[in-house]
């Protein structure tokens, strides 16, 4: 696994940054920032600590696909911890085997720090090798869409 980090700075209280990073008060801001990564992204569950939540879309063939994952920790407006520890395929749920180890125990965390206004949004994230590059280049911009749902 290898760590990865992004920042953005979004002119918005950290409780607004938070609410629209995590669809809290409508699922469409999280699917919009989130379409980056899939056009059809979203998420089946909810946020709160200890919950299982699906981060799901539709892949090329047409089928359900994502990853099975813990809300490990939740601090509204403050922080974010998620556990990724399966995947989905074709509506299959799959926490063992050669492609769930890729992935098995990885983080995605979210920290949200709120000063003069503005809101830095720092996201640590453990991936693979075979989608590091891919992160690196797709995160920033799923960040800067995020910022423009933020400030909008």
């Amino acid at each position: 696994m290898k760590k990865l980090q992004f920042n953005v700075s979004i002119k918005a209280p950290a409780e607004r940054v938070y609410d629209r990073m995590l669809g809290i008060s409508s699922k469409l801001t999280y699917e919009q920032w989130t379409a980056l990564f899939n056009p059809t992204s979203t998420y089946e569950g909810n946020w709160q600590k200890g919950s299982k939540i699906y981060f799901v879309g539709t892949d090329e063939k047409g089928e359900r696909g994502g990853l099975v994952s813990e809300i490990a920790d939740n601090v509204p407006g403050r922080f974010v911890s998620i556990r990724h520890y399966g995947l989905v395929r074709a509506d299959a749920e799959i926490t063992e085997g050669p492609d769930v180890e890729k992935w098995a125990n990885g983080f995605e965390n979210y920290s949200f720090v709120e000063s003069d206004g503005a809101t830095t949004v720092t996201v640590e994230l453990d991936t693979n090798d075979d989608f590091s590059e891919y992160m690196s280049q797709t995160y920033p911009k799923a960040l800067d869409k995020l910022r423009e749902i933020c400030e909008a």
